[in-house]
């Protein structure tokens, strides 16, 4: 079976459609720093929209322990959405209730009502079956079809994402469908040189992810918090950086798997290297190989790739015609450690092929570093959805729309 398409749900003209998008955006002091995910739904809730068909939104935020968070109300993200919309989108204040079901009744064609956070009901990602099936039932009330259209949450088998998709006829969104292109030309024959950057904080965050790309790509490199187990692995002292012992063995066998496939992991030179975590610390930029020989000791933190290694792993990727990158360079929310994860974005833009910025931590860091979505080949918007279609894991999420693993 293929993936189910919106083509497949025939005419939604008068028909109410629920629409499970990931909505689930940065939130500051109830103002939302990064809007990418909800203009990445627009699409599809457009598409719908024009057919005539009434939209009820559906989405999570954040993680509260299965009640209602004022905090993680959706509220910020309805007025967001009407505004990318250019019409007015309706909140219920609950998820099944009666505010949930007045506001559908209200609704006209075209119109739009987005319901509370689906995670103020335990049963969403409850463990037990037969406790999402039974809050599927009560979504599917609302609906005619279902599209699932929120790709960051396909790698879990929560209520929204997999059993509600058994409830009523079913399809991918346009955003799924996109994703889903963008991946399996990382995966499906890329064309060469094919580069992977990996950072972010822990290195077992992305060692499956490692054992599966390995025998695809040219190049690996490597930064973030994790590039310390590999320098660890090599024999290298850290000192005060992020490390994972018990990882070390497995990097070890994983930097002896690289040279016997002929793929070349590629880490840092020099890394800058802080007295201790903190925007305004001092700091100064050491070789990678005497990070305990700076003036901090053993009690330096390495926050950062150094000037070298970032033009280094800028000219790889230059030379690159498929690049995937997933995880910062370093701390870049601190200025002063933000320049390794500016110069990869900044080498990306420039990628005379397929770049892809692989979610998460990456997509916020670009577009907190000033870079805009349409200057990459691709913003996905599911990290760990990503990392495991890459891993060839098996998508519960996509699996229930028909999509299966090449």
């Amino acid at each position: 079976m293929a993936l189910r398409t919106l083509a497949s749900l025939g005419d939604l003209s008068g028909k109410t459609v629920v629409v499970r998008c990931d909505l689930n955006v940065p939130l500051k002091n109830g103002q939302i720093t990064d809007d990418g995910r909800i203009r990445a739904s627009l699409g599809t809730l457009n598409a719908l929209s024009k057919a005539g068909a009434k939209l009820v939104v559906i989405s999570h935020l954040g993680r509260p322990e299965g009640k209602p968070e004022q905090k993680y109300s959706l509220a910020p993200v309805a007025h967001r959405l009407a505004e990318l919309l250019g019409k007015p989108v309706a909140f219920a204040e609950d998820t099944v209730g009666g505010s949930a079901k007045k506001a559908i009744a209200e609704l006209g064609d075209g119109g739009v009502v987005l319901l509370e956070n689906l995670r103020f009901n335990a049963d969403e990602t409850s463990k037990q079956e037969h406790e999402r099936k039974a809050f599927a039932e009560k979504l599917a009330a609302f609906g005619d079809a279902f599209v699932s259209d929120g790709f960051g949450v396909v790698h879990r088998k929560q209520a929204s994402v997999y059993e509600l998709a058994q409830e009523l006829p079913s399809a991918a969104g346009l955003l799924i469908e996109q994703e889903l292109d963008v991946l399996e030309r990382l995966t499906v024959d890329p064309e060469k040189p094919y580069t992977v950057v990996l950072g972010g904080s822990k290195v077992s965050d992305k060692l499956d992810v490692i054992g599966a790309l390995l025998p695809r790509v040219n190049r690996l490199l490597i930064g973030g918090g994790m590039l310390f187990t590999f320098l660890v692995a090599q024999g290298y002292k850290v000192g005060a950086s992020l490390l994972e012992v018990d990882q070390v063995d497995t990097v070890a066998g994983y930097l002896a798997k690289a040279k016997q496939l002929g793929v070349e992991i590629v880490l840092p030179t020099d890394v800058v290297v802080a007295e201790k975590f903190s925007g305004d610390s001092k700091h100064v930029v050491a070789p990678a190989s005497a990070i305990e020989d700076t003036e901090f000791g053993a009690s330096g933190l390495g926050l950062d790739i150094g000037p070298d290694t970032a033009k280094n792993f800028a000219a790889i990727i230059a030379t690159s015609k498929t690049v995937f990158w997933n995880g910062p360079m370093g701390v870049f929310e601190l200025p002063p450690f933000a320049a390794g994860t500016r110069a990869v974005a900044e080498a990306l833009t420039k990628v005379d092929g397929l770049a892809v910025v692989g979610g998460g931590d990456s997509a916020a860091a670009v577009r907190e570093l000033g870079f805009s979505d349409d200057q990459f080949g691709h913003i996905s918007t599911g990290g760990g959805a990503s990392l495991e279609f890459l891993e060839g894991k098996k998508l519960p999420g996509l699996e229930v729309l028909g999509w299966q693993a090449q």
